[in-house]
């Protein structure tokens, strides 16, 4: 898989990927990051606060975002230099997961892109807006 040069990008071009969030994600994720939190992991715990159940880690989802840059736009060849990120709705055990990457800006001269970057669930919520830096090689 080729990624795309600066030059082969455009103001609004965008690319997206989707993914559903199982009890698995949530584990394995607090596994490789340490998080035990137990608002992700304990159910019982979970009921008793203000989400009633289990939710994703909000980093989780940021993470889709990095599928989205990494593998479909700009995708491979292209640098994650910084990412915003405001979690706007709880993400739930069996919610699909839908990931947009919008191109916002280019800079030709420095060489770097900015991406407009959502989650939004099966229901059409928004859960997760943001803006991404990306740094792309300047064509030949």
């Amino acid at each position: 898989m080729k990624g795309y040069s600066i030059t082969e990008l455009s103001v609004g071009q965008n690319a997206s990927f989707a993914k559903t969030v199982s009890e698995s994600d949530i584990y394995l994720y607090a596994g490789v990051t340490g998080d035990l939190n137990p608002l992700h992991i304990n159910e019982e715990y979970a009921k008793n606060t203000a989400f009633k159940s289990r939710i994703a880690h909000g980093m989780l989802t940021a993470g889709f975002v990095s599928a989205v840059l990494g593998y479909h736009l700009p995708g491979p060849g292209s640098l994650y230099e910084s990412q915003s990120v405001k979690f706007l709705a709880p993400v739930r055990i069996g919610d699909t997961i839908t990931t947009t990457a919008e191109v916002t800006s280019i800079d030709m001269e420095k060489g770097r892109v900015l991406l407009r970057t959502t989650c939004t669930n099966q229901e059409g919520v928004m859960v997760l807006d943001g803006e991404a830096s990306i740094r792309l090689r300047k064509p030949k």
